[in-house]
C-alpha cells in the first residue's frame, strides 16, 4: 500500500471508530433521535454540493424504493438503535459488538447462494460469535442485554446494507447513495424531532454531535471513497476490522471505560474469526 494509501486507511480508521465514543457523549443529554438526526443532517448538508457537481444524486433517487430500503436497513434504524444501545452500554462495548458485522454478511451472503461455507470460514463463524459470547458473558449485566440485542440488530444491518448496494444499486455513483440516503433519514427523523428537543444543549454534546455530522459522516465517505480509489474496494474493506480497536482505546482514554477481560478475549476471538469467517480460497493457477 503507498503512503497515501496507509494515510487514509489510518484516517478512516479514527474516523469510524469515533462514533461510538461520541454517541455515548451525547445521548447522556439528548435523546437519540435528536442525535441521529443531527448527524443527518449535517452530513447531508456537507455532501450535498459534492454530489452535485458530480452530478450523482439523480440516478439515486431514479431507483428511489430500494434508496429508501438502503435509507431504512443501512441509517434510520440503525443509528437510532445504536443511540438507545449506548445510554446503556460503554462506547467501547457497542463497538466490539458492532465488529460482528462481517460474520452476518458472510451468514447473509451464503443463504443468499452467492458463496459457500468452506470449513475454514465455518471455524471463522464459530470462533467470532463465541468471542461474542465471551464478551457478553463476562462484561454485560442481564438487565442490559436489551441493549445487547439492539447492538446485534444494527450489526445485521450494517451487513444487510452493503448487500443491497451490491445487488441493487450497483450502477449508482456510491456517492449519490450516500448522499441520497441522508437526505431520507433526515426526513424520516425530521418529524420527531421537534417534540423531542431538549431546553438546553450541553457544549460536550453540541460538539459531539457535530463530530458525528462533519467528522464520522461527511469527512469519512469521502476518505471511504478515496481510500477505494486508492487501494481497491477489497483491501479498504479491511478498516473493519480497526474500527473496534480504535473504538476502545478511545472508550478507555476519553471516558475512562474499563478495559475488561471479556474484551481482552472477546475483541481478538471476534477480529480472527472475522478474518476468517470472511476469507476465500485463493484461486488455483
Amino acid at each position: 500500500m503507498s503512503k497515501r494509501g496507509w494515510i487514509l486507511f489510518l484516517s478512516l480508521g479514527v474516523l469510524w471508530g469515533m462514533p461510538y465514543l461520541l454517541i455515548r457523549i451525547a445521548v447522556e443529554d439528548l435523546d437519540p433521535v435528536i442525535v441521529a438526526g443531527s448527524r443527518t443532517i449535517i452530513g447531508a448538508l456537507l455532501l450535498l454540493p459534492v454530489v452535485l457537481h458530480r452530478n450523482a444524486l439523480a440516478p439515486a433517487f431514479a431507483k428511489w424504493k430500494w434508496l429508501l430500503a438502503f435509507t431504512l436497513i443501512e441509517i434510520s434504524l440503525p443509528w437510532w438503535l445504536l443511540g438507545h444501545a449506548e445510554t446503556r452500554l460503554n462506547s467501547s462495548t457497542a463497538g466490539l459488538l458492532i465488529a460482528v458485522v462481517p460474520l452476518f454478511a458472510a451468514l447473509i451472503v451464503t443463504k443468499l447462494g452467492h458463496e459457500k461455507l468452506e470449513p475454514r470460514r465455518i471455524l471463522g463463524l464459530v470462533v467470532g460469535f463465541a468471542g461474542v459470547a465471551l464478551l457478553v458473558g463476562l462484561d454485560i449485566h442481564f438487565d442490559d442485554f436489551a441493549a445487547v440485542g439492539a447492538t446485534i440488530i444494527v450489526s445485521l444491518c450494517y451487513a444487510i446494507g452493503p448487500i443491497i448496494i451490491d445487488r441493487k444499486l450497483k450502477d449508482v455513483p456510491a456517492m449519490g447513495v450516500i448522499t441520497g440516503s441522508l437526505i431520507l433519514a433526515t426526513l424520516i427523523y425530521l418529524p420527531f424531532m421537534p417534540f423531542l428537543w431538549p431546553e438546553a444543549i450541553p457544549l460536550d454534546a453540541a460538539a459531539s454531535v457535530v463530530g458525528l455530522g462533519v467528522l464520522c459522516t461527511a469527512a469519512a465517505f469521502l476518505v471511504f471513497f478515496a481510500l477505494i480509489a486508492e487501494v481497491g474496494p477489497a483491501r479498504a474493506t479491511v478498516i473493519t476490522y480497526v474500527n473496534p480497536a480504535v473504538a476502545i482505546v478511545l472508550g478507555a482514554l476519553v471516558l475512562n471505560e474499563p478495559l475488561t477481560i471479556g474484551m481482552a478475549i472477546g475483541f481478538p476471538l471476534v477480529i480472527v474469526g472475522s478474518i476468517l469467517g470472511t476469507s476465500r480460497k485463493s484461486a488455483a493457477h
